[in-house]
């Protein structure tokens, strides 16, 4: 998912991790899991929604899709999309994707504050037909410049300088955390689990 202000959307919606996260909330139709332990957190969706598709790359099985809300999202269609070679751009679908977000504190961090982005591309193995699988992970890292227990309010600054407000859920969350140490995020690329083409409407007799 390419989001305009990741970092910001990445440690605000994660740190927590008590609620579903805001990168999760693009459709009503959701589903997930969250495991939480001291200092640590994970969340896994999945989302249903029905799109139109923008772009296909064959090779690496990425699909552009023009969500709802007119905002774009790429996914990777998984081995479990059986029909992908069906769907061409232009094509209303409707499609189950899974995506996952994780977060660590980091006590006393000294990682790079930033965001990276590492991508691969599997491809088919010697003999079969020629494609592959691409997958990408968004991981960020921010400072904390400032706590407020009575709050429940952790303040965390990026690359840029900016600081953002996290209000956490949980009390004993916030005990953890101290001016100095660091967050980290990583986001999940979405793979699709279903790609399905919208069945045209039955026209009236």
């Amino acid at each position: 998912m390419r989001k305009p202000q990741v970092v910001a959307a990445l440690v605000a919606a994660t740190f927590a991790v008590l609620a579903v996260p805001a990168a999760f909330a693009e459709e009503p139709k959701m589903s997930g899991a969250i495991t939480t332990e001291p200092g640590k957190g994970k969340a896994v969706s999945l989302v249903k929604a029905t799109a139109t598709v923008e772009s296909i790359n064959p090779a690496t099985r990425e699909v552009v899709l023009k969500m709802p809300k007119g905002d774009s999202h790429t996914i990777v269609a998984g081995d479990e999309v059986r029909n992908f070679d069906q769907i061409k751009v232009g094509d209303k679908v409707h499609v189950r994707y899974m995506e996952a977000l994780t977060v660590e504190l980091k006590k006393d961090g000294k990682d790079v504050v930033g965001r990276r982005e590492t991508s691969s591309t599997t491809r088919a193995a010697a003999g079969e037909k020629p494609g592959g699988i691409a997958s990408r992970e968004v991981t960020v890292v921010a400072d904390v410049v400032g706590v407020d227990p009575k709050k429940n309010l952790v303040q965390v600054k990026n690359e840029h300088g900016e600081v953002v407000d996290l209000h956490l859920n949980d009390p004993a969350q916030v005990k953890l955390v101290k001016k100095g140490d660091q967050v980290q995020a990583t986001y999940t690329e979405a793979f699709a689990v279903a790609l399905e083409p919208v069945a045209p409407a039955k026209k009236k007799k």
